[in-house]
This record gives C-alpha cells, structure tokens and sequence, in this order.
C-alpha cells in the first residue's frame, strides 16, 4: 500500500487535485484532527552547528555532542529517562554508523542500561530517519515514548572514503552513479534543469542574511543547548570554552563575494564553497511519544507527525529528492503545498534546494525563514533531528495552529519528507 502510495505521488503532477487527499488514511492522523494514538513531539533541542575542522566543535567527539542533547531534553521536561522505550540515532561518518558511540552517549548521560539504544544510517536524512523509526514502534505500541537523535563530527570523521564495494560496481550505471561525488549531482541538476549561477549565489546569499538576522535577534537560544567543551588552538593550547552559538553564518556575505567564488567541482561549474552547504559538527535530540502517554505524564505537545515519505530518485540526481518526497508526505496528510506554512528544506546546495521549490511552487518567503545548511551548516547525522527543532520551534513563535515540512535529498538518490502540524498555544 506505501509503494502504490509513492508511485501515486511520483506520477501526479505537484499540485494537482490527486495530492489534496489522501484515498488511503496515513497512519500519522489526518490533519487537524486529535487522536490518543497521534505521535507527538513533546521537546527538542540541539547544539549549535560548528565548522567543521576549525570551528567550535573540532575538538569534541560526537558521542560528547549527542550526550548534551540527550541530557537537555530530558532535563527540560522533567523526564526520567527509564520512561524512554527505545532512542534511535542517525549517523554517517562514525564506524558501525556510530552504534558503539551512541551507547557511550547514553551511559555519559546518566541513562540506565535498560534503555536501549540503536543508530541508523540514511545518509542526510538519518536524524529525520531516527525520528520516522522511533514512531513507527510508538504506532506499533512496542513502546510508549522514544528520543530520536541525530549526530556528526565532520572533523574527526572523513566523507572520503566509500568502504568496500564490489568491483561489479563499475558494471552497472546506477551503481557506479551511487560514488559521483555530491558536488557534481549539483552541477548536473544546475546543467539539466537550467539553474543559473547567479540564481544559486541569490539563494545563498539569502540563507546568510536570514541566518544572520535570525542570530542577532536571538531566535535560537530557545533550541540551542551550550555545550562546555575543550577546544584547542592553533599553537596547541587547550581552553575550555562555552559553545552556544553557530559559528557558519557569515553575516557579510555579499552578493559580489558570492560571485567571485570559483567553481568547487567543475573547471565551468556554477556549484561553489558559496552556494553549497557547509561541512560541520552538531547534534539534536527530538522526544516524541503517544498523545495519551504524553498527557498522562503530564508533558507539553509540541507537535504532531502528520505524514512521512522516503522516496528513490536517480542516483546522479539525487538533489531533486524533496520534488518527490515532498508531495508523497503532504498526499498522506491530505494537504497541498498551499497548506504549509513553513518549509525546512535541506540546502545541500543551492541548485537543488532552488529545483525543488521551483517544481512544487513553493513560495521562497515560506523556505527556511531563519536560513539553512548553507548558512548553518550540514553536520550529515545531525541535520534531520536539528531541522525538526528550527520547524517546531518556528511555528511555535508564530503562535497559532499552523502546519510544518521538513525535507532533505539523500546521498546515492532519495528524499524524505516529514509533515508537522503545531496545534497552536
């Protein structure tokens, strides 16, 4: 039944009357309504973003970044965390996709050892990934309540290395789509879909300037958790320091700046260091549970997981994910585009980012409002969980019912998408 709703949304034209409802019910609740079974998010929170190899963070192991997390969740709430029926965490870079590092996150903040603890790995999307699992068990009722994580170090860790492969790989022309490097899916859905150089630099400027704004009037102290931590400097004198704010956005980003960026991956490429997400250190935690377990425990409803979708795109344009994700979700939520009030869309690079809201005809105004991975950063585990803490706590702010995505394209040619409504205050 998923896999006719995935095609179903593959086929509809983004916008058309076959995404205004859904025939078959979502497991996740039909929008608006109020059910014991909803899964909810009770609380999240998230470190700031570091730059990765010499920002804040370069120094401090990710199991040190997600043990923050974990704590202040937790804490804020007044929860014990015996409550936890499982905690799943996203991760990329970390051998075994982080399992060992995560247990160790769990024992450094104080959880006893009869939680358990697991890691996925989903490439970008891992921290939404960790989420969508910890609610599919919730919607089983193997538990009641879960914390869904997300975590990276991009500065211990290198992207570089693919693991072992088959030789057989070269064979086959989607296998051997799955290891182009990610900057030249950029240039090749900027080639075939005729995204401008100038348009990208726009776009990233953009991110910068409602980064910056969004900085400078305080708007993520509310989600940032301060980490202390060690940082080392450039003669190799160890400081202790406080970590509470990102330390990617460049509020003197210019427009000329951005155009005198050269190419990152092709001599004639329009993709740069610029108009691209950055490489950073960072993680988020999410606590969500069953509505009637929540209000038992007397803890706050934050959001309801409206809808989830995980589509396959072609490996070499695997940027143009959230096109497809994006519909499938909002399809089993039974809204359209014109519904949503705010989008979280993973700038990976800005040419995609820019395909996919100019296929959906998303309204730029409603795109990231407080800036993405072009300006904050792309920590590869953390970002899923980390956009779902920016979403909510957005729609928070505005104060009245209102209805959230979060979307992301996935290494080696996916997309997922989450729907969220806020119930209002």
């Amino acid at each position: 039944m998923q896999r006719l709703r995935i095609i179903s949304g593959h086929l509809s034209p983004p916008g058309s009357s076959e995404h205004r409802r859904d025939p078959w019910r979502t497991e996740c609740g039909a929008a608006g309504s109020s059910s014991p079974e909803d899964v909810v998010v009770v609380h999240g929170m998230r470190t700031a973003v570091g730059k990765a190899k010499r920002g804040a963070f370069k120094d401090t192991t990710p199991d040190e970044l997600l043990s923050a997390v974990m704590t202040a969740v937790l804490t804020d709430v007044g929860l014990s965390p015996d409550k936890l029926g499982d905690i799943c965490v996203g991760n990329v870079l970390q051998p075994g996709a982080g399992a060992l590092m995560a247990r160790v996150a769990h024992f450094l903040s104080g959880f006893p050892d009869t939680v358990p603890v697991y890691t996925v790995n989903r490439q970008c999307s891992s921290g939404l990934q960790a989420l969508f699992n910890i609610a599919g068990a919730i919607r089983s009722r193997s538990f009641d309540l879960g914390l869904a994580c997300g975590t990276e170090s991009m500065s211990l860790r290198s992207i570089g290395d693919p693991g072992d492969l088959s030789s057989r790989l070269t064979d086959n022309d989607k296998a051997r789509d799955c290891i182009i490097p990610m900057g030249i899916t950029s240039e090749n859905i900027a080639e075939k879909f005729g995204i401008s150089r100038e348009k990208q630099d726009a776009f990233a400027l953009s991110s910068q300037q409602k980064a910056a704004r969004a900085q400078s009037s305080g708007v993520f102290e509310q989600e940032i958790v301060p980490v202390i931590t060690r940082f080392v400097d450039d003669e190799g004198k160890e400081r202790e320091v406080t970590v509470a704010k990102d330390d990617g956005i460049r509020a003197g980003t210019t427009l000329a700046g951005l155009n005198k960026l050269r190419p990152a991956f092709k001599p004639d490429g329009s993709t740069t260091a610029g108009n691209s997400s950055q490489v950073s250190d960072g993680a988020a935690a999410v606590l969500i549970g069953r509505r009637s377990a929540v209000e038992a425990l007397g803890l706050p409803v934050l959001g309801v997981l409206r809808a989830s979708a995980v589509v396959g795109v072609p490996p070499d344009l695997m940027g143009i994910g959230p096109a497809f994700a994006i519909p499938a979700a909002l399809k089993q939520a039974g809204l359209t585009v014109d519904d949503i009030d705010v989008f979280e869309i993973n700038e990976a690079f800005a040419s995609q980012a820019l395909y996919c809201v100019e296929t959906l005809g998303i309204p730029l105004e409603k795109v990231n409002p407080n800036g993405g991975a072009i300006a904050l950063g792309h920590p590869l585990g953390c970002t899923g969980a980390r956009q779902v803490v920016t979403l909510l706590n957005e729609l928070r702010r505005r104060g009245r019912r209102a209805y959230g995505v979060v979307s992301m394209c996935i290494g080696t040619g996916m997309g997922a998408a989450a729907v969220f409504e806020y119930p209002g205050a």
